[in-house]
C-alpha cells in the first residue's frame, strides 16, 4: 500500500529545508520569511531501498484571521487526514513557543491512533544544541529526533525510526500479481465514465461535478481474455474525514493509485490540453518509475483536420521532454472510440516494464554502439564503458561499469537511454541507468 508521510509545524522551523533535504530536491522554496510555503509539495524518499511519499505543508497557525493562513491550517488538517506517520517539526534555536504548543494539541486532537507523530527539533547544528531540545519532552509526544536539515546531521537516524514505522504497512490485497492499471487525471476529465465503458456497466457513478466519486474503486477486469487491477482514482478518500476540497483530494488519491499501480492511464481532456497539473501527476508517475500511456478523451469535441492528431501529439511531447517516448491515444468515451486499444496499449507497456533483458544480448547490442559513439573526453580523460547488465529491480535499471564513472556527462546519459530505447521495446517505460566503477 502507499506510505505517506506528512511534515507539519509552526511557521519558519524549517519544513521546507527538511523537506529538500530527504527527497534530495529543492523543490520547496526556503526562505527565512514565515509563511512563504502555502501549498502543499509532494517527493518521493528513498531509503535503504525502500520508499515512501513524503508531504511538506505551510506552516500551521491557530487563531490567525489572515486568509492565506486559514487556507493553510485547511490544508495542514487535510495532509494529516490522510498520512500515515506525522513529523512534527519544532526550531531548537527559538525555544518552545505557544504555536508548537498549539500544533501539539491539533495533532493530540485530530491525529487517528494508527498514526505515528514523530518530533523533529531541527537546526541542531552542534551538540550543545542538540542537547537544547529536551524542552521539547514536554509536548508529551514521545522521543526527539535532533537533526539539522542544512547540514543533514542526525537525518540518517530519523530515516530508520521513519522507516520502522511504517513497515508494518502491508498490501493484503486480494488482487497480489494482477497487472494494476490506474486511471489518473484531474477532475472531470473522464476516468469514471472510462471505467465505466470498460466494464460494459455503471460500475461508479458519473456526474458533470468534478470530484463526484469519494469511495476507493478497484475493480477486477476480465474481458477479452484480460484479468487485470483497474484503480479509479476518483476515491481513496477516508469516508470517517469529508472535506470538500477536491484539488486536495484528486492530488492525494493519485499519489497513492500510482504508488500502487504497474501502468498510469493519465487521461487529458482534449478541450483544455496538458496543463501545469497534468505535469505534476505526469511527473509522479516518471519519478515512480511507473509505465505511463496518455490518453486523451472528448476528442469527438475538437474540430479536427488531416493534421490535428499530429499537432496535438506534437504539442504534448514537447511538453512532457525530455522523457516523451510515451503511447498517445486519442479516444472518445461518450462515442466509445478506440476504447479496447488504450487496454491493449496499456498492457504492452506493462510487458516492456516487467521486461528482462539477458545480459549478453544487452552487451552484444549496446557495446557496439558505444564504441561507435564513445562518451566525449572530460578534463583530458576518456571514460571506456566495459560491461553492461540490468538490475533486479521491478522497473527497467541498468548498470553500466567504466573506468570512470563521475565524468559521465547528463547528455551523454540520455543518448545512452535514447539508444536502448530505439534497440529494445521500452515505450511508456522510465529507465535507471547507473554508471559503476568496474
Amino acid at each position: 500500500m502507499a506510505r505517506v508521510v506528512a511534515i507539519v509545524g509552526r511557521p519558519n522551523v524549517g519544513k521546507s529545508t527538511l523537506f529538500n533535504r530527504l527527497t534530495g530536491h529543492r523543490d520547496a522554496i526556503e526562505d527565512p520569511t514565515s509563511g512563504v510555503t502555502r501549498d502543499r509539495h509532494y517527493g518521493r524518499v528513498e531509503w535503504n531501498g525502500e520508499w515512501f511519499t513524503l508531504i511538506d505543508t505551510g506552516g500551521y497557525v491557530k487563531g490567525s484571521e489572515d486568509v492565506f493562513e486559514g487556507e493553510i491550517r485547511k490544508q495542514v488538517q487535510f495532509a494529516i487526514d490522510e498520512c500515515d506517520l506525522i513529523l512534527f517539526v519544532v526550531d531548537i534555536e527559538e525555544g518552545l513557543t505557544p504555536f508548537d504548543e498549539s500544533v501539539a494539541d491539533m495533532l493530540r486532537k485530530n491525529a487517528s491512533k494508527e498514526q505515528k507523530v514523530i518530533m523533529v527539533a531541527n537546526k541542531a547544528d552542534n551538540f550543545d544544541r542538540a542537547a537544547m531540545s529536551a524542552e521539547f519532552y514536554t509536548l508529551g509526544l514521545g522521543d526527539i529526533h535532533s537533526v539539522s536539515a542544512i547540514s543533514g546531521a542526525g537525518t540518517g537516524d530519523l530515516l530508520d525510526d521513519v522507516m520502522q514505522h511504517l513497515s508494518v504497512k502491508k498490501d493484503e490485497h486480494y488482487d497480489e500479481g494482477l497487472p494494476k492499471i490506474a486511471v489518473v487525471g484531474r477532475p472531470n476529465v473522464g476516468k469514471s465514465s472510462l471505467i465505466n465503458v470498460l466494464v460494459g456497466e455503471e460500475r461508479v457513478v458519473v456526474t458533470d461535478i468534478a470530484g463526484t466519486t469519494r469511495d476507493a474503486v478497484d475493480l477486477r477486469y476480465q474481458r477479452f481474455g484480460y484479468d487485470i487491477l483497474m484503480i479509479d482514482t476518483a476515491g481513496l478518500r477516508k469516508k470517517a474525514k469529508v472535506h470538500e476540497d477536491v484539488e486536495f483530494y484528486s492530488t492525494m488519491r493519485t499519489v497513492k493509485a500510482i504508488e500502487r499501480c504497474d501502468v498510469c492511464l493519465l487521461l487529458l481532456d482534449a478541450t483544455q490540453g496538458l496543463d501545469q497539473q497534468d505535469l505534476s501527476i505526469y511527473s509522479l508517475a516518471v519519478s515512480n518509475h511507473k509505465g505511463i500511456v496518455i490518453v486523451v478523451n472528448k476528442w469527438d469535441l475538437i474540430e479536427k483536420d488531416t493534421k490535428s492528431v499530429d499537432t496535438y501529439t506534437e504539442m504534448i511531447r514537447k511538453k512532457l521532454e525530455p522523457f516523451s517516448d510515451v503511447p498517445i491515444i486519442f479516444v472518445s468515451v461518450y462515442e466509445k472510440q478506440r476504447i479496447i486499444k488504450v487496454l491493449e496499449t496499456a498492457m504492452i507497456v506493462y510487458n516492456n516494464r516487467k521486461q528482462n533483458i539477458p545480459t549478453s544480448k544487452l552487451n552484444d547490442i549496446m557495446l557496439p554502439v558505444i564504441e561507435l559513439n564513445p562518451p566525449p573526453a572530460y578534463k583530458g580523460k576518456y571514460v571506456r564503458i566495459k560491461y553492461l547488465t540490468q538490475l533486479p529491480v521491478p522497473y527497467p535499471t541498468f548498470a553500466m561499469f567504466c573506468n570512470l564513472p563521475q565524468y559521465i556527462q547528463e547528455h551523454y546519459k540520455r543518448f545512452l537511454e535514447n539508444q536502448m530505447r530505439e534497440k529494445f521495446q521500452l515505450t511508456g517505460t522510465p529507465i535507471e541507468i547507473f554508471f559503476r566503477k568496474k
